[in-house]
């Protein structure tokens, strides 16, 4: 960690921290107001380069994949990065009132930026996305990748699993939509492929794929049946009416843990109503609350080992008030805090500096 970039842990939550007597130094960029300065996730730090993140050792960065070459329908997710990462009111100090912990105290937290994709290239994208996500994870860090439309879960699960390897990946997937089509208008990158082509190519077994809030219209039979074939397991949106979503996903947790050791989670926005999270590709109506799905990545992240995650299209040009694109961003923070919370309970130690751990086993 380099000396500029050595700071006491901010003492105050967001505008509570006490001013210092300069107006022009009271507050250091991470302390401002999340509309000023750099817009960075949370304003944390920005460390881009492989070489400054394998000597930082994070326990957790930020990926933007700001792609959307792959969608069938809406465009826009190539924004959702961005949006992301802005939409917040927070600044410095985070305290969780769902979980009770300052999740920074815990956990250095840094933005890697962004996989450097160019459009009308999806071959080209999913390289460097792959890329980006392997240098990040070879790090030691949890790569939370924002995207991006889905079809960005393909490179950046392989890179999770090639890193984790010998050990097994298991994915827990929230979406309206299986993705486990072959094609999309001959087209065998898409977002509406990606899990098929993440158990073709071995990174995950198709027995490892848990799928949660499936509903609508599509995909079709001869896509379940393959899905059937391979050990697909997947909870419609009707058993979590039924049920509830706490148990629906306490046995989602079973299932993704039965062989895996490691899990890589996969979060479509679409898998809220549109009514709350009206900023997507393809809005499908009768979906989880927001709270409902924030609970469940809770529920998830504090019960496995949790080897990377993304949180995918969030479409800001359909987007209102910023309300899916703050539910993106909330995701990502719950993630975060339930790491933190796992460190604390394990017997960890809080991290001295922000920016600086003392112990880099956030993913255990």
């Amino acid at each position: 960690m380099t000396d500029e970039r050595a700071r006491e842990a901010v003492r105050g939550i967001n505008d509570e921290a006490t001013p210092g007597g300069d107006p022009y130094t009271d507050y250091d960029d991470f302390s401002l107001p999340a509309y000023v300065g750099l817009a960075t996730f949370q304003k944390l730090p920005w460390v881009t380069d492989a070489a400054a993140l394998a000597a930082e050792r994070p326990d957790v960065a930020i990926v933007g994949a700001p792609f959307d070459d792959a969608v069938s329908h809406r465009p826009g997710a190539r924004s959702g990065p961005r949006a992301i990462r802005q939409a917040s009111y927070h600044a410095g100090a985070i305290n969780s009132l769902q979980l009770g912990i300052e999740p920074y105290d815990w956990l250095n937290v840094v933005d890697a930026g962004d996989a450097p994709v160019t459009p009308m290239n999806i071959e080209r994208a999913h390289a460097v996305i792959e890329r980006k996500v392997r240098e990040v994870a070879q790090s030691g860090a949890v790569p939370i990748v924002l995207g991006g439309d889905h079809s960005i879960t393909y490179p950046s699960a392989s890179a999770v699993a090639s890193v984790v390897a010998p050990r097994r990946l298991g994915i827990v997937h929230f979406d309206a939509h299986a993705d486990a089509a072959n094609s999309t208008w001959g087209a065998l990158r898409s977002h509406g492929t990606p899990m098929r082509r993440l158990i073709e190519s071995g990174a995950v077994a198709g027995r490892n794929f848990v799928q949660i809030g499936l509903r609508g219209y599509w995909p079709g039979p001869d896509t379940l049946e393959w899905m059937r074939d391979q050990g697909m397991r997947w909870h419609l949106m009707s058993e979590i009416e039924e049920r509830g979503a706490e148990a629906v996903i306490n046995d989602a947790i079973a299932q993704a843990l039965d062989g895996p050791e490691v899990i890589y989670l996969s979060v479509d926005i679409d898998v809220i109503d549109p009514g709350m999270a009206p900023g997507t590709g393809t809005p499908e109506p009768g979906g989880m609350l927001t709270r409902e799905l924030l609970r469940a990545v809770r529920q998830v992240v504090g019960s496995v080992e949790l080897a990377g995650m993304d949180v995918v299209e969030v479409s800001p040009p359909f987007d209102q008030a910023e309300v899916t694109a703050a539910a993106a961003h909330r995701c990502v923070l719950e993630a975060i805090s339930a790491l933190a919370a796992k460190r604390r309970a394990a017997g960890g130690s809080p991290i001295t500096h922000l920016g600086s751990s003392t112990d880099s086993s956030a993913g255990g």
